[in-house]
C-alpha cells in the first residue's frame, strides 16, 4: 500500500481511502466513450432502415466520432490540468450522456450526425482525465496496478464493441435497435455522474487564472484534423481528394512545435510541454510504440468484420463473438501486467508484442486455410493467445510511458499519448481496409487472399512497434552498465 510522502511535483502525497472506488467509476465512464467508437459500426445497417441515412452520412456516423475524440484529447486534458480533473471528468460526463440521449432520440440523419460529433467531443474530454485522476491519486506499485485496469478498459472496450452492438441489436430489433446503441449509456452514464460526484476527490488549487495556450490549441488542432480528415473519409475515396492535406497537417504541426518552444521561453504554460519528449525518460519512446501498434491493433478489428460478416455471411453477433477470446484473453493479462508492471519493466511489452504477432500471425495463417464453415472456431486458441499478448502490451506501456510524467502535466500527457494512439488507430483501420478491399477487388474468391494480406500487413506493425520496444529495453540495460540507475529503472 503506498504511504504518504512527497509526489513528482514534491509535494506531499496522501493516499485517499476512496481511491479504488472513484478508480471504478472513472473507467466505467471511459469504457462508454472508448466502446462507443467501434460499437456503432454493427449498427449502420439498422441506422439505413431505421432512420433513411445516406452511405456518406453513416460514414460520418462512425468517423465524425472518432474525429472529434482525437481532437478533444490533448486541449481538455491541459484544461484537467490546469482546473482539475473532477471538475472536468463531471463536465465531459455529463455532456457524453446528454449527447447520448440526443443521438438516441435523433429524427433526422442530419442531427444523428451533429449528436455523434457533439458526443465524440464529451468522450475525448473525458478520456484524458482518467490517466491523469490515476497520476494524482496512485503512487509506486498501485499506479501500476491502476494502469493495468486502465488498459485492460482500452483493450476491452476495442475488442467488444461488436459483440455488445450484436447483442443489443438482437434484442432490440432492426428497425429501432440503433436507438438501443446510444440509449444504454444514459442509465450507465446517471449512476457513473452521481457516484463520480461522490468519490472523486477535488484537485489542490493551483492558483485562480490559468493560463491556456489558445494559439496551440488552434494549431494542434487544425495539424491533428488535417491527418485525420483524409483518414476517417477513406472509405468514399477522402485520401487520394483530400492528399493535399497531409503536407498542410505537417506545415501546422511544425508551427505548433515553434509555438510551444517559444511560450516556455515565455514562461508560460504550453498546451504540450515539449521536454516531455526530450527530458522525460520513456515518453517519447512510448508514445511512439502506442502509435505503431494501435495501427495494427485497431485495424484489424473492421478487418474481421468485413471477413466474416460480408465474406463469410455471419451475423453481427455471431461476427463479434469469433473475436472474443481476444478481448478475454487481454482482459485477464491486463490486470495481471498492472500488477508486476513494477517488477519486470519495459520487458512485459517486449513479451506482449512478440505474443501479439505470434497470435495474429497463426490466426493469419488459419483464416487462408481452413474451410471457411470452421473459420470461426479455429482461430479461438490464436485470438486468445494474442489477447493475452495485447493485455501485456497497452497497460504496462502507458505506465511506463508516464511513470516519470510530473503530476502538474499528467493530464496533457495523458491526452497527448492517446491522440498518438487516436490517429495510429485511424491510419491503421484507413489502411488495413484499402488494402483488404484492394486485394479483393470485385472477385470473392479473393476473400482468402484479401484478409490475409491485411493481417498479415497489421503483424508487420506489430513487429515495428517490437523493435521500438527492444531498442528501449537495450538502452535500460547500457544505463545499468554506465551506472545510471535512474535511467534504468525507466527502461527495465
Amino acid at each position: 500500500m503506498s504511504q504518504p510522502g512527497p509526489d513528482s511535483d514534491g509535494q506531499s502525497y496522501e493516499p485517499d481511502p476512496k481511491r479504488w472506488r472513484a478508480l471504478t467509476v472513472t473507467l466505467v465512464a471511459g469504457f462508454m466513450g472508448l466502446l462507443d467508437v467501434s460499437i456503432v459500426s454493427v449498427a449502420l445497417p439498422s441506422m439505413q432502415h431505421g432512420l433513411g441515412t445516406s452511405p456518406a452520412q453513416v460514414q460520418w456516423v462512425v468517423s465524425g466520432y472518432a474525429l472529434a475524440f482525437g481532437l478533444a484529447l490533448v486541449p481538455a486534458g491541459r484544461l484537467g490540468d490546469a482546473y482539475g480533473r473532477r471538475r472536468m471528468f463531471l463536465i465531459a460526463l455529463t455532456g457524453f450522456v446528454l449527447c447520448s440521449a440526443l443521438a438516441g432520440a435523433a429524427p433526422t440523419p442530419l442531427l444523428l450526425v451533429v449528436a455523434r460529433l457533439a458526443q465524440g467531443l464529451a468522450a475525448g474530454a473525458l478520456a484524458p482525465q482518467n490517466s491523469g485522476l490515476i497520476q494524482d491519486l496512485f503512487r509506486d506499485g498501485e499506479r501500476g496496478r491502476a494502469f493495468g485496469f486502465f488498459g485492460a478498459t482500452v483493450g476491452i472496450s476495442t475488442a467488444v464493441g461488436p459483440i455488445v452492438g450484436g447483442i443489443i441489436l438482437a434484442l432490440a430489433g432492426e428497425q429501432t435497435g440503433w436507438r438501443w446503441i446510444f440509449y444504454v449509456n444514459v442509465p450507465i452514464g446517471i449512476v457513473a455522474l452521481v457516484l463520480a460526484a461522490r468519490l472523486i476527490p477535488p484537485t489542490p488549487s493551483r492558483g485562480r487564472r490559468q493560463h491556456i495556450d489558445h494559439v496551440g490549441v488552434l494549431l494542434l488542432g487544425g495539424a491533428v484534423l488535417a491527418v485525420l480528415l483524409p483518414l476517417v473519409e477513406a472509405g468514399s475515396g477522402g485520401v487520394a481528394r483530400l492528399w493535399w492535406l497531409f503536407p498542410v497537417g505537417a506545415a501546422l504541426g511544425t508551427v505548433f512545435v515553434i509555438w510551444e518552444r517559444r511560450e516556455l521561453r515565455r514562461e508560460r504554460p504550453p498546451l504540450i510541454d515539449l521536454r516531455l519528449l526530450s527530458d522525460t525518460p520513456g515518453y517519447a519512446s512510448g508514445a511512439g510504440l502506442g502509435l505503431v501498434y494501435f495501427v495494427g491493433f485497431s485495424g484489424i478489428w473492421l478487418v474481421f468484420a468485413l471477413f466474416f460478416q460480408t465474406g463469410l455471411g455471419y451475423t453481427p453477433l455471431q461476427s463479434g463473438l469469433a473475436v472474443t477470446p481476444f478481448a478475454v484473453g487481454s482482459a485477464f493479462s491486463a490486470v495481471l501486467a498492472g500488477r508486476v508492471v513494477e517488477r519486470f519493466g519495459r520487458r512485459l511489452t517486449v513479451a506482449g508484442l512478440l505474443t501479439v504477432a505470434t497470435g495474429l500471425a497463426i490466426t493469419t495463417i488459419l483464416l487462408t486455410t481452413v474451410p471457411a464453415h470452421v473459420a470461426g472456431f479455429v482461430i479461438i486458441p490464436s485470438m486468445l493467445l494474442g489477447g493475452i499478448g495485447g493485455g501485456l502490451v497497452i497497460s504496462p506501456n502507458v505506465t511506463m510511458t508516464l511513470r516519470c510524467v510530473p503530476v502538474r502535466m499528467a493530464g496533457s500527457a495523458g491526452g497527448a499519448l492517446q491522440t498518438g494512439q487516436r490517429i495510429g488507430a485511424a491510419i491503421g483501420t484507413a489502411a488495413l481496409t484499402g488494402i483488404f478491399y484492394a486485394v479483393l477487388g470485385q472477385d470473392p474468391t479473393r476473400l482468402r487472399g484479401a484478409v490475409g494480406v491485411a493481417l498479415g500487413t497489421a503483424v508487420v506493425m506489430v513487429l515495428v512497434a517490437l523493435a521500438i520496444a527492444v531498442a528501449e529495453l537495450r538502452a535500460g540495460r547500457r544505463a545499468v552498465s554506465e551506472g545510471l540507475p535512474e535511467a534504468a529503472h525507466q527502461h527495465q
